[in-house]
This record gives structure tokens, sequence and C-alpha cells, in this order.
């Protein structure tokens, strides 16, 4: 799994996250709730699976159970990443009936939604199997849940890309038009890590070959990402560069597609679809008494 945990990090975003979600959800009361379950009722409940698919977000879903009630007692039936078919039964609950009903759905809602990430990037997986590239996600991720999306890539087996815009250099298209140029925007992204001490790898992108030969030409990178290239071009960028930078393919690239740029011989296809264009997986929680 190439998922980087951060307890000060990750941790904190991850209770602050449940926090907000909450207060959107529930506001000043779960009326129906508190209307209808006696205060002192308890149940047992069961999160099942209702689909084929991998499954995910089997911790988040512990986390935010206790979050609501730390009392709630929850017993997870299968590891992060598993393969899971219809009825499978992933987490036996016990606890405060309002507290489950409470937290029913912001948790079924995070694991449908890693679920169907986590499927799909495992789908895509599959078809580059035997080929020495990579499965990167993006940035094209829902604001506030980055986090769970870019966890969900990893548990499905993919490589998460930089998370944010604060932990690696990556010079886009418009970067390089602002700034003059490729060889400008490399000497400027060279200088910025000179002055202020940074430690960040930098990407550029490129779209021809002629752009490919201008980094080259440059240097000072670590890899070059091949934007919108045909597989001719591909092949051809890819013996230009010589494993002298890694490389990168990007740009609508699909499950009918994505085997042929992997025999290109890129190292890393980075794929926006993972987390903008996924189905969630459909996952139900039923209290049981």
């Amino acid at each position: 799994m190439s998922f980087k945990t951060n307890t000060d990090l990750y941790g904190l975003s991850i209770k602050e996250f449940i926090e907000k979600a909450l207060e959107e959800d529930v506001g000043n009361g779960d009326h129906t709730s508190l209307a209808t379950i006696p205060e002192d009722a308890r149940s047992k409940a069961i999160v099942k699976v209702k689909e084929k698919g991998v499954i995910a977000g089997l911790v988040v879903a512990d986390q935010i159970l206790n979050q609501v009630d730390p009392t709630t007692v929850v017993k997870v039936l299968v590891a992060e990443g598993a393969a899971v078919m219809p009825g499978d039964e992933v987490i036996h609950i016990q606890g405060k009936t309002r507290s489950l009903l409470k937290a029913e759905r912001l948790t079924l809602n995070c694991m449908q939604r890693m679920s169907g990430i986590a499927t799909k990037t495992s789908a895509l997986m599959k078809l580059i199997e035997g080929t020495s590239a990579r499965l990167l996600d993006t940035r094209k991720t829902t604001p506030n849940f980055r986090l769970f999306e870019k966890w969900a890539v990893a548990i499905g087996g993919g490589t998460n890309h930089r998370f944010g815009l604060y932990d690696m250099i990556l010079i886009k298209d418009n970067h390089v038009d602002a700034s003059g140029g490729i060889e400008n925007a490399i000497k400027s992204a060279q200088e910025y890590l000179k002055k202020t001490g940074k430690n960040l790898q930098i990407e550029i992108e490129t779209r021809n070959l002629d752009e490919v030969q201008q980094v080259l030409k440059q240097g000072g990178i670590q890899r070059i990402m091949l934007d919108n290239f045909s597989n001719e071009n591909l092949f051809k960028a890819v013996k230009l560069i010589n494993k002298r930078f890694e490389t990168e393919a990007s740009g609508g690239i699909t499950e009918d597609t994505i085997r042929s740029v992997a025999e290109t011989g890129v190292d890393y296809i980075s794929v926006g679809a993972l987390t903008h264009s996924y189905t969630s997986l459909d996952i139900n929680m039923k209290i049981q008494s």
C-alpha cells in the first residue's frame, strides 16, 4: 500500500472531518431517532455489501462509529482491500441504537465512495499486470474528501501522486506558458528550491516531442509528464528519455487504452477518473434488534 500515513496530519484530519460531517448531518439533533427510539435502547447492526467489489473505508467506519459514541463495539470482519461479493458481512456493531442511527449515513457515505474508488483502481491495476507501469491518482478529487479518496486508491493497489500543491513542484502547461517557456520554468523552480531550502521533486508536463527535447536539454528535474501523447509518440518519448528521468503518461486514459499505454514502457500512468468518475459500491447497514 502506498498511502503515506502521518499521525499528526492525517489523524487530526480524520477527526476534524468527522466532526464537521456530523455537524452538517445532525445539526441540533437527530430528531427522528430522538422521537422514536428510547434513550436506553441498544441494538446490533450489520454492515453488508450488496455488489461485487473491493472493500475500503473500514478503518474510517470504525473511527466514525466510535467518535459518535465511544461505547460502541465494532467488529471488522474483513481486511481493507479484500475482494467482496454480494451478501458479504464486513462489520458487526453493537451499541446504543440512537448512536448507530446517528453514525449510519456518514459511515456508509465514506465506505461506499472509498470502496468504489478501490474497486476501480483494482480493476485498472489488473489491466496493467505484467508491465512495469505504476498507476497514479491525481488532484482531481472531491474538496475536503481527498484524504479518503487517495487512501482508497492505495487500498485498491494504486500509487498516490502528490497529495497537494505543497509536496511536489509540478510544472504544468499553464506554468510553462506563463513563465515564458520550459527553460525559464525549470530554472525558476530550481532557484526557488535553492532559495527556500525545500527538498521537493520537480516534474514537468510536456505536450509534444519537441518539448521533451527541450526538457532533456535543460535537465534538473526528476520526472517528465507526457500529456495526451499518442502511443506512437509515447514510445518515441520513452526512447528519447532513455531512463534519464522518470516518465508519466497522462490525459484521457481509460480501461480500453491503459494496457497499450503501459506497454510503451512509461514508468507511471496517471488517471484522474480514479477519483472523479468512479461508481460507489452498494453497501448497507441494518439494525438487527
